[in-house]
């Protein structure tokens, strides 16, 4: 990124190159005069002291005053610079920034929520910080903007992109063992991809029902959307675009249509395409429905068909920062895996007393709207209760729970 058009980096690091500068014009200076004192008053030249010099008002007037003018520049640049980083554009954007142990949630002004904070190029952005237990710290190094998140203290930062990217976004106070992990990410859009991303969705925040069938499957860990090459070929912009692919042999060039996508789902091993490996499953009607494989197919042609009322379980799970946690591979870290959730034992301690049972559905939401009452053996209590979800969102991670 260039820093000179990025007006938060720009202020940080001019402050920083003033303040530095001066440093080692200082340092250099003192560096100098001790080197030169020291080898022209050397002992085997001076064994004796000869000077009767008393004192020079000059020289004393000079570091006296040379210093303080210094620090007052700087410290006049400094605040005119900070001044700058909490005076917020008239056109800016506001987004609400929740810290959470430990994951990060941005909310938008009409309702949807985000694991990762979506922003379009060039436009200047608030983010206004909350923390919903202990203290966070909002940091994203290639704007130059940290902020504490304070519990009960409301609190800000703007930056403004100059170019789209993908800028990490840490937690820079420690706070618990998950902190190494509260990351994510800036995603700065053209305004183009911007505008198709805010409209992805309907009045309500869902999501088009392809995509949520997508992310449910699991398929974007192997097909991206941006364009880029992953295990599986990009699923960006796929309508009427050519591809080659191999079938009974030979290879062919195809043009992408409802009916190639529905084949490549249902059945991706007879036609693959050229450069891929044939490692993707076939998804049955027992897997996918014909009314989501339609949704999928929709979606990737560029129609827009929103999700029904139900919300996702697996979105929330992710928004809502679960999946920083719990894994879905049966991986344990800081707290029990998802993956089989549904279908196993777990012994927890509750009162002083160890009880193993069985996981259902009241047990999972006693877990989500009590998490420390009853803890799983082997882990600490510290989750945080999710009653700021509604009761249809908590059946919904339930349910999606159960079929893990």
């Amino acid at each position: 990124m260039n820093q000179l058009n990025n007006p938060t980096a720009q202020a940080v690091d001019n402050v920083l190159i003033y303040i530095f500068g001066f440093s080692l014009i200082l340092l250099l200076g003192i560096t100098a005069v001790s080197v030169y004192f020291v080898v022209k008053y050397r002992r085997s030249k001076y064994p004796e002291p000869t000077s009767d010099v008393e004192g020079s008002w000059f020289l004393e007037t000079l570091w006296t005053v040379l210093p303080i003018i210094i620090v007052l520049t700087m410290f006049w640049y400094g605040w005119t610079n900070y001044v700058g980083l909490r005076e917020i554009p008239a056109d800016a954007m506001e987004v609400k920034g929740t810290a959470r142990m430990w994951s990060w949630v941005f909310e938008y002004p009409d309702g949807r929520k985000e694991s990762k904070l979506y922003v379009p190029v060039n436009k200047p952005v608030k983010v206004e910080l909350y923390s919903v237990d202990v203290l966070h710290s909002f940091f994203v190094p290639a704007f130059r903007i940290k902020r504490d998140t304070v519990p009960g203290m409301e609190s800000y930062v703007w930056f403004q992109a100059p170019e789209a990217g993908s800028y990490d976004i840490f937690c820079a106070e420690y706070c618990g063992v998950g902190h190494a992990d509260m990351t994510t990410s800036v995603e700065v859009l053209s305004e183009e991809d911007f505008e198709r991303w805010s409209q992805a969705s309907d009045e309500s925040g869902g999501e088009p029902r392809g995509l949520v069938v997508l992310n449910e499957q699991g398929c974007i860990g192997c097909h991206s959307l941006d364009g880029s090459e992953n295990i599986g070929p990009t699923l960006f912009e796929l309508s009427g675009t050519p591809r080659q692919i191999e079938r009974d042999g030979q290879t062919i060039e195809i043009t992408i249509d409802e009916d190639y996508l529905q084949r490549a789902i249902r059945d991706p091993a007879v036609e693959l395409t050229k450069g891929f490996d044939p490692m993707m499953p076939a998804y049955d009607e027992g897997t996918i429905s014909n009314d989501d494989l339609q949704a999928v197919v929709d979606y990737l042609l560029g129609k827009v068909v929103v999700t029904p009322a139900a919300p996702s379980g697996s979105r929330l799970l992710e928004v809502n920062g679960c999946t920083g946690c719990h894994s879905s591979d049966g991986s344990e870290e800081i707290a029990p895996t998802f993956k089989g959730i549904g279908q196993r034992e777990v012994t927890i301690e509750a009162d002083g007393k160890e009880i193993t049972l069985q996981v259902d559905a009241e047990y999972l939401r006693r877990a989500l709207l009590e998490p420390n009452t009853e803890i799983v053996k082997g882990f600490a209590p510290m989750m945080p209760a999710a009653d700021y979800l509604s009761a249809e969102e908590i059946d919904a991670i339930i349910e999606h729970l159960l079929q893990q």
